[in-house]
């Protein structure tokens, strides 16, 4: 095969996610670097003026240095529980975007949403080995939070569907405007030339 042939070109590959697959994660994952940040420095600048209480520097190099080491281990502090609040809320929101996609992968779109909270709530109780009061709460908050997800996307399918519907009859009014104005030009022409 010869470089001067048309069909040298590679085959383009296109990949295509769904966007819910990486905003939902992301957005966890953020949510949980904020709130790490902000908990677990607030936990280490305590945990720092607890454990040295008892000794408070006498002279000026003293203080600095004091300053100096709190300062690095509330940054430390709260690092580590940005990382671990942010894979803990990364890992739960994946959670739900796999459920939620097995759902539509089997068929049940219509209660995905539903089934994701279900489930989501039911593994967030069995990881964190939560008491049957406690995992039924926050299996009827997934739930809840699913039901909510499920009218929402109901509301914006039921919205779409009449824009489109009005966007038709809008589209058909005009045709027959249009086809309209043509005939009363063709009579005024024809009125003028007979």
């Amino acid at each position: 095969m010869s470089s001067s042939d048309d069909n040298d070109e590679l085959p383009v590959v296109h990949i295509n996610i769904p966007r819910r697959y990486y905003l939902l994660p992301g957005a966890a994952v953020l949510t949980g670097v904020t709130i790490g940040l902000f908990r677990g420095s607030r936990t280490a600048s305590l945990r720092f003026l607890a454990e040295n209480a008892h000794r408070t520097p006498k002279t000026v190099r003293g203080w600095y240095l004091y300053n100096k080491t709190k300062n690095y281990r509330v940054t430390l502090g709260g690092l580590k529980e940005a990382g671990a609040d942010a894979t803990k809320l990364g890992l739960t929101a994946a959670a739900w975007v796999a459920i939620e996609e097995g759902c539509t992968r089997l068929g049940l779109d219509d209660v995905r949403e539903v089934a994701a909270g279900l489930g989501t709530g039911t593994l967030f109780g069995a990881v964190y080995r939560l008491p049957w009061t406690a995992l039924r709460r926050t299996t009827i908050l997934g739930v809840l939070i699913g039901g909510v997800l499920r009218a929402l996307r109901w509301s914006k399918e039921y919205l779409e569907e009449q824009v489109q519907t009005r966007a038709l009859e809008a589209k058909a009014a005009t045709t027959e405007g249009q086809e309209g104005v043509a005939g009363d030009t063709r009579d005024v022409v024809d009125a003028k030339n007979g």
